[in-house]
């Protein structure tokens, strides 16, 4: 828990169709404008090759910590809210995408329903969300494996995933 703010809750962001890092910028402002939601923390900005799927361009990637009274579900929603808005059209899996929002973890919980899976399913093996998010939550615990985050991006290559310089600079429009 994040003591009296809520429930600790880790997303991960991508995107790589259209303006990605500007879609990413909205995507935290999105966040930020929420009530109910207070940023911890966000990492650097990452390019990543895309795995599986059709031939596509790169994708950028970050993580975002927050703080938020919203349920799991609540988050989810808001997160396919910030899709929509983006422009996201769901495609076949691995697909390019506008953006994309997951949620890795949120506090210890482990939900597994039909259209919401936390901890992410996949996210001991995808090293595109393990870099960023050991960045601002190595300690974070994965509640299902028991190990944390500095743990199991220990264990995965970050061939494929290259940090962009500037740790938040990405998120001011004027350095473009």
């Amino acid at each position: 828990m994040a003591g009296n703010r809520g429930t600790l809750a880790y997303l991960g962001l991508g995107a790589n169709l259209g303006n990605p890092r500007q879609q990413l910028r909205q995507a935290v402002e999105g966040l930020r404008s929420q009530a109910g939601v207070e940023i911890i923390a966000i990492s650097s900005l990452y390019k990543t090759v895309p795995i599986g799927g059709e031939p596509q361009s790169d994708f950028l990637n970050a993580v975002v910590a927050i703080a938020t009274v919203l349920s799991a579900h609540e988050v989810y929603q808001l997160g396919q809210e910030l899709e929509r808005r983006a422009g996201r059209v769901h495609r076949t899996k691995n697909a390019p995408r506008e953006l994309d929002i997951d949620i890795l973890l949120y506090d210890e919980d482990i939900i597994q329903e039909p259209d919401l899976q936390v901890p992410h399913p996949r996210l001991a093996e995808r090293a595109f969300v393990l870099w960023p998010m050991a960045e601002v939550a190595p300690e974070a615990r994965h509640p299902v494996l028991g190990e944390n985050i500095a743990q199991l991006t220990a264990r995965i290559s970050s061939r494929g995933v290259d940090r962009l310089p500037g740790r938040t600079a990405w998120l001011d429009a004027d350095k473009e």
